[in-house]
């Protein structure tokens, strides 16, 4: 396991649960405040077990990770399910109204929807009845059934004889009939917590078709990564419903993030919809495909959690709607999806790639005796009762669900089903415990070095699909031509380094620009004062410098890995770049940038969330100031066109004749959500004597954060 210890007892009553959050010991049980993904499952392993009192904190999202910090929804179903209890939740009165909407759509699915919209047509394609499905799995249980609200008034709250204080700070004092016995934090801190299986010596090259499990089991088990996995085509990952943690496990395991470029969100419980927000707030924009239905279930809970509208969300990501009835092409391979038989609207596919085919249930009940019996309750029409025989038992390979019924499909159905069947499917979603001694069925294991390659034909242009794959991570082409795109398959040559080879020697000229296909490089500049180590990884460039403005290389250059990248001589580079945007970029980036503008980043409380990538944009967009006399840089209650980063000296912040802050090297001046929303901004920014800044253009600044929305919104809300 990574990271994973066990939670700490930090005074006789508070304890720090392993994955954040607090468990106070009162006369009337734990109490938990904060609940981040998966806590249940550092409880579940305790002697006094789930809490069934929850206290949120001011905050029910956490942006910077890309999580909810209220994830009680597990939580419910076990005090419900298991204990036939109800689950208390503590809170303001906004956070009950949010939480209603969180909830509901969780537990029960949108209220109203027209499935129409997810279909290719509605005049002559099957469309079940999924409203009738959730009613009869609903079983007519209201949220209240389930869960009990205790708002706070006038910043306290009581149940049975324990008082809940909230401070001014926040912070929360627990009163156990009239002693006092804790104090609590308000700031829930998420501790990333899963397994990583083993880590490979050097970086994964995506496979042509292959499937790596991220996690096997349920959100109920605490000894497995809960459900997920990446299908590898093309040589591009998709993730299906990414658990917590994904990325974070992808990197400890030598795994490039970048490359993964989709999403498939098949439904909105948590354990698979936790994780999706972590990858739409990395570098760039992903792509989520779904339908219409569960795309909005999904934007509405989020959009509750954050408090921030679904318009905005939206910007965050591409959505690209899927239709049943209709394929979808991703990563060169065929989805043809379906409505699954499950609690809430939920889906699955089969996908065909060369002479592969690849069916996924998601959360399904396959068994045919609840099929039978969902007709005779006339639950289900016989049409939606032949759809559901009609499965793809044909498949080559069957990635098929197994849990509790009626929710789930019993593993001894799957144990039941043909031996040929048997033979291919690979069961998830299930605890290793509960997987049956003697069968013929494979259980999903965790892990990239477990990752199952499947032999499949190679498509005809398979080396210019990957090729052109640079092309669509490289923000510096976004604008290219089909004829440049011919010229750049032209241009391109393949190297490969070993680790540790000398790619680049300090002094020399530039003869070549590198592309990074995989693998990873170290640029050594000789800086002493260098506070970070400069790595770059998949889809950065290096070598672009030299070639710009004819000066001798200014760094060695090191294959930190085994390497694979792409090259383009310095003639047909010139050539290639003249006129555009990039040329211009080069140019600009050639005057500015040294190792000092690199670690000035690294070291910027601000800009510490960005990648290699993103910091190379940045230093592209700079515009040195030198400013000799005091002045004021941003007026209080006017707008600015730029941003700025101090370099040397000190900036004072100020609202009216207070001073609020005092700003140094590498703070950032100006609020990069006004600039770039063109809002005036609050304070007034000013400096009395010399400094020595970076300035950024709003318009440069536009563009940036267009390509890199979620790392605005981690930005923002660091400092909030």
């Amino acid at each position: 396991m990574n990271g994973i210890e066990s939670s700490k007892l930090i005074d006789k009553n508070v304890t720090v649960l392993n994955r954040g959050g607090y468990l106070v010991c009162t006369s009337i049980g734990n109490v938990q405040f904060g609940s981040p993904p998966e806590t249940i499952k550092d409880t579940m392993i305790m002697d006094s077990n789930v809490p069934q009192i929850y206290v949120l904190g001011s905050k029910l999202f956490d942006w910077i990770k890309g999580i909810s910090v209220a994830e009680i929804e597990f939580p419910i179903y076990y005090n419900y399910f298991i204990r036939q209890k109800k689950t208390t939740i503590i809170c303001t009165e906004d956070q009950f109204n949010r939480m209603k909407k969180v909830l509901s759509e969780s537990l029960f699915g949108p209220n109203e929807f027209d499935l129409s919209v997810d279909f290719q047509s509605k005049y002559d394609t099957f469309i079940p009845d999924l409203s009738r499905e959730m009613k009869y799995f609903r079983q007519n249980r209201k949220l209240s059934d389930l869960v009990s609200f205790g708002i706070f008034k006038n910043n306290k709250f009581t149940i049975k004889g324990v008082t809940v204080k909230q401070q001014r700070d926040k912070s929360f004092v627990i009163i156990d009939h009239g002693k006092k016995i804790a104090n609590v934090p308000d700031k829930i801190e998420y501790k990333p917590t899963y397994d990583i299986g083993e880590r490979l010596s050097e970086p994964y090259m995506p496979s042509l078709f292959g499937v790596t499990c991220l996690g096997p089991s349920h959100g109920f088990d605490p000894s497995e990564n809960t459900s997920g996995f990446i299908i590898w085509l093309n040589h591009q990952g998709t993730m299906v419903d990414p658990p917590v943690n994904s990325t974070e496990w992808l990197i400890d395991s030598n795994v490039n993030p970048k490359y993964i470029n989709t999403i498939i969100l098949t439904h909105c419980h948590a354990d698979h919809d936790a994780g999706t927000f972590q990858k739409i707030l990395e570098e760039g924009k992903v792509i989520i495909y779904t339908t219409e239905t569960i795309m909005m279930s999904f934007l509405r809970k989020y959009s509750s959690l954050s408090n921030v509208p679904i318009s905005y969300l939206m910007e965050l990501f591409e959505f690209r709607p899927v239709k049943i009835g209709k394929a979808a092409f991703i990563n060169g391979g065929q989805f043809d999806f379906l409505y699954t038989l499950h609690s809430i609207p939920t889906i699955g596919f089969k996908m065909h790639f060369q002479n592969q085919s690849l069916v996924y249930t998601s959360d399904h009940n396959n068994d045919v005796s609840l099929h039978n019996e969902l007709l005779e309750q006339d639950v289900i029409s016989r049409e939606r009762y032949d759809n559901l025989q009609n499965f793809s038992w044909d498949s080559k390979v069957i990635y098929h669900e197994a849990g509790i019924a009626p929710l789930h499909t019993p593993i001894d159905y799957l144990n039941s089903l043909p031996v040929e069947i048997q033979k291919k499917i690979v069961v998830y979603h299930i605890a290793k415990k509960d997987f049956p001694k003697d069968t013929l069925l494979t259980l999903a294991k965790f892990g990239i070095e477990n990752t199952l390659y499947f032999e499949t034909k190679p498509p005809k242009f398979e080396k210019a699909y990957q090729i052109l794959g640079l092309l669509k991570h490289l923000d510096i082409f976004g604008d290219i031509s089909v004829e440049k795109t011919q010229e750049f398959l032209d241009i391109v040559v393949e190297e490969k380094y070993k680790k540790g080879d000398l790619i680049i020697e300090k002094g020399t000229e530039g003869d070549k620009f590198y592309i990074i296909y995989s693998g990873n490089i170290y640029v050594d500049s000789g800086d002493s004062k260098a506070t970070t180590r400069k790595i770059y990884g998949a889809y950065d460039y290096f070598g672009e410098v030299a070639l710009i403005t004819g000066q001798v290389r200014a760094a060695d250059v090191f294959a930190e890995t085994d390497l694979v990248v792409y090259t383009i001589s310095m003639d047909k580079f010139i050539n290639f770049i003249v006129g555009t945007e990039f040329e211009r970029t080069l140019q600009r980036l050639s005057r500015i940038r040294t190792g000092e503008t690199w670690n000035l980043l690294s070291k910027s409380k601000f800009f510490r969330h960005c990648t290699s990538t993103q910091k190379t944009w940045i230093e592209s967009i700079f515009i040195p100031v030198e400013d000799k006399a005091a002045g004021v840089l941003i007026q209080e209650g006017g707008k600015s066109d730029y941003l700025y980063i101090i370099k040397d000296g000190e900036v004072e912040v100020s609202k009216g004749s207070e001073i609020v802050a005092t700003l140094k090297r590498g703070d950032l001046i100006g609020s990069l959500q006004n600039v770039h929303r063109d809002l005036p901004d609050e304070f007034c920014w000013s400096h009395s004597a010399p400094i020595s800044l970076f300035a950024m253009k709003r318009s440069d600044i536009l563009i940036f954060v267009n390509n890199n929305p979620g790392l605005l919104m981690k930005l923002v809300h660091d400092f909030i």
